[in-house]
This record gives C-alpha cells, sequence and structure tokens, in this order.
C-alpha cells in the first residue's frame, strides 16, 4: 500500500497544512543536481535518489505541463501519458516545482539547482531592496543587474567546467536574456524558432559529447492557458502538439541517453466574477496599509508601509484567511516555503505578507497589472494542480 501523501487531503487556514514542496529529494531544484552527479560534475548530489545515471541526459520542459493536467488529457498527450509510469525513476510519481509555482522561480530552481530562498527569484514581481520598487523577474523590468541579484554559477556553467558538453536549445529570443544569463547560462546555446527543429537539434547535441547535459525548452503551451483557458482548444491543440515533439525527440535519442520530459508548473482556470476575483484595487481593506503589491494572483507579496506590517497581516488574514495560506514574511520562512534556507540578500525580497492561494481564487488588481488581470488560467501557489509536474523518462 502506498503512503499517504499531503497532497491528498487539503485543509485551509492553518500554515502547518500547506504542503511544503519536496526540496532536498523531489522537487525541481533537486533535478540537474541528480543527473550532473551521475555525469560526475564535480559537488553534485543525487538528491533524487530513483534515478538511474546516464552518458547522455537531455531535459525537456514544458511550460505548464502540470501533472495532474497531463493525467486529465490522455486523448490528447498519448505518447506522454504512456510515460507516467516512468515519473521519478519508474515510481510514477511527481516531482514538485517548488513555491511559488511560477516560471521565473522554477528555471531559478531548474538552473542553479537551488530552492527559491538561495537563488533568490521567489515570485513574479518582487521588492527590490535598493529601489524600493518592484522588479519583475521574468521580464526582467527594470533591469538590474543580473549576477548581483543572483551569484551562483548554474548546473550548465558547473558540468561545462567538469568537460561535460553543456548545450541549451530553445527560441533565439531567450539567448541574451538576463533570466537565461543567471539561470540558465554555461556551455552551447542552439536557437531555433521552429518546435520540430528545436527536438532534432537537442538530439544532435546529445550526441555531441561522450558526456552531455542538454536542455530544451517548449513556452506555447503556457501562453495558450494564460490566454484562452486549460478547458480551451487551443490548449488542447498544443498538448496534442508537444505530445508530438516529446516522442519525435524520444525516437532520436543517441545511444546511452536518457531524456526527462518535466515542467515549471500546473494550471487552472479562474472563473471570471467577484467571488472568485478579488480586486486588490477596488478593495480599501486589502489596501490599508500596503505599498506594493508583489507575486501574482495565486502567490502575492505583499509590503507594507513602515509600522503597519501586524496590522495588513491581520486584516489579510480576517479577509482572506478561508481561502489563502496567509503567512507574515518569518512565518513562511520557518515554514519552508521558500526551501529550507533564505539567504541574507533574499530575505527582504520576500513580502511582509504572503498569501498562496488555497481554494479556486485570484487577487487581481485592474489597474496595475491589467494584462495578468485578463488571464484565463493561473498558477503560482501550493495546491497540486499547480505544484506537482510530471518527471517522464525514456532512456535508449
Amino acid at each position: 500500500m502506498s503512503q499517504p501523501s499531503p497532497w491528498d487531503a487539503l485543509e485551509p487556514l492553518a500554515l502547518s497544512s500547506a504542503p511544503l514542496p519536496e526540496y532536498g529529494h523531489g522537487s525541481l531544484a533537486d533535478l540537474l543536481p541528480t543527473l550532473a552527479a551521475g555525469l560526475g560534475v564535480p559537488g553534485m548530489t543525487p538528491a533524487i535518489t530513483e534515478l538511474t545515471p546516464a552518458d547522455r541526459v537531455c531535459v525537456f520542459l514544458v511550460d505548464g505541463l502540470g501533472w495532474e493536467l497531463l493525467r486529465a488529457h490522455p486523448d490528447e498527450a498519448p505518447f506522454l501519458n504512456s510515460l507516467l509510469g516512468t515519473s521519478r525513476g519508474g515510481t510514477g510519481r511527481p516531482l514538485t516545482a517548488g513555491y511559488p509555482a511560477t516560471t521565473a522561480t522554477s528555471l531559478g530552481s531548474v538552473g542553479t539547482g537551488l530552492p527559491p530562498g538561495a537563488h533568490g527569484l521567489p515570485g513574479y514581481t518582487v521588492r527590490d531592496p535598493d529601489t524600493g520598487g518592484l522588479m519583475n523577474q521574468l521580464r526582467w523590468q527594470p533591469w538590474t543587474p543580473p549576477h548581483a541579484w543572483q551569484p551562483y554559477p548554474t548546473v550548465f556553467e558547473l558540468a561545462d567546467r567538469a568537460g561535460v558538453h553543456a548545450a541549451q536549445v530553445s527560441s533565439p529570443h531567450f539567448q541574451s536574456t538576463p533570466l537565461t544569463k543567471v539561470a540558465l547560462s554555461g556551455g552551447t546555446f542552439v536557437g531555433s524558432l521552429a518546435g520540430e527543429e528545436r527536438m532534432d537539434l537537442a538530439a544532435q547535441q546529445l550526441a555531441a559529447g561522450d558526456r552531455s547535459l542538454v536542455y530544451t525548452y517548449y513556452a506555447e503551451l503556457d501562453g495558450a492557458g494564460h490566454r484562452y483557458g486549460i478547458g480551451s482548444d487551443t490548449w488542447r491543440g498544443q498538448l496534442m502538439y508537444v505530445d508530438r515533439l516529446a516522442q519525435r525527440l524520444a525516437e532520436q535519442l543517441p545511444p546511452r541517453s536518457a531524456l526527462y520530459v518535466t515542467a515549471d508548473h500546473g494550471m487552472i482556470d479562474i472563473p471570471f466574477d467577484e467571488e472568485h476575483r478579488i480586486d486588490f484595487d477596488e478593495d480599501w481593506e486589502l489596501r490599508a496599509g500596503v505599498s506594493l503589491l508583489g507575486g501574482e494572483g495565486r502567490a502575492r507579496h505583499v509590503y507594507a508601509v513602515p509600522g503597519a506590517a501586524n496590522d495588513v497581516l491581520t486584516c489579510w488574514r480576517e479577509v482572506l484567511g478561508d481561502r489563502f495560506w496567509i503567512a507574515s514574511r518569518d512565518e513562511a520562512i520557518q515554514a519552508g516555503w521558500f526551501g529550507p534556507h533564505v539567504d541574507e540578500r533574499v530575505y527582504p525580497r520576500i513580502g511582509d505578507v504572503v498569501a498562496a492561494a488555497y481554494d479556486d481564487v485570484l487577487i487581481t488588481a485592474s489597474d496595475r497589472e491589467p494584462k495578468e488581470s485578463l488571464m484565463v488560467g493561473n498558477h503560482g501557489s501550493m495546491t497540486p494542480a499547480e505544484q506537482l509536474v510530471p518527471l517522464l523518462e525514456v532512456r535508449s
């Protein structure tokens, strides 16, 4: 009989009921260190003990391909669903993304092999302590010196130094972005717009070394979910395309290779009504004492004016406490939401109050975030739909 999981029965309100990401043994931050350790890269720890080393390893990260979404769509993704039993080394279990379950944070965790509290990208937007303003860590706006913001080397850099052929195959647009520099740089970058060509190039890069570590990425599934929702024909069409891409890559693996298909987060659709979308810009109670609203709809960083942090915490718990896990900065850190340790430079980037959605609800900001407030599909919190991601395996 399988062991009960904290994801099986969630209880709202109490912070202790929030199911923590499996930092240290089953999170996205543990993936590349485990694979790199199998390739002989010094200093890397095989934290995901279920995985078997391979000489050539490729990670195909599909933005937004949550575990629950994949299992719910066997007709659209027959190839990927046929691999569900291989997830996490044949255990058939998923990984956890880390908190918050959002792209910038997850890519930081994947590329550095560190949890958010260490790499320092703990949300979609967070306060920059040097300027006092919000920093968008996905778009890197306003521009901030990348390696001052995230100083740790990436796993790709460490692998490259150790003589492993390291390569990233992605859209040319991502080659020089600051997020790529701090999270995924190191070795060779190969750019291609076409998904099929990207799969072909990833296979070629795998074969280019006796020991290879290759990463490739597909973003459009996530974009379709945000714009049209996971119930849309557009999203399902994107999933069908992803399935074909994964199969195309799997069929081209060179000898002694392992392919891992994973994701940065899942997604849920949120209805467009006042019950499910709470507009911060129209709610005087939630605005009281708040100087900045960061994060995103399901994973908010709330920054209080000096001296008001306790009042803001009390108010947010009274207004939202039955639908969100509401924690102070120190409570969230002590609970391990951002990992076992938070670096000193990262501490003030985290909100005075941190709000993680339990229910199917958003905190929108129609004036401050007009585009984000119109998104159908959303993610960020610690629910299974957002946190759990596959780790599907194909070996040659």
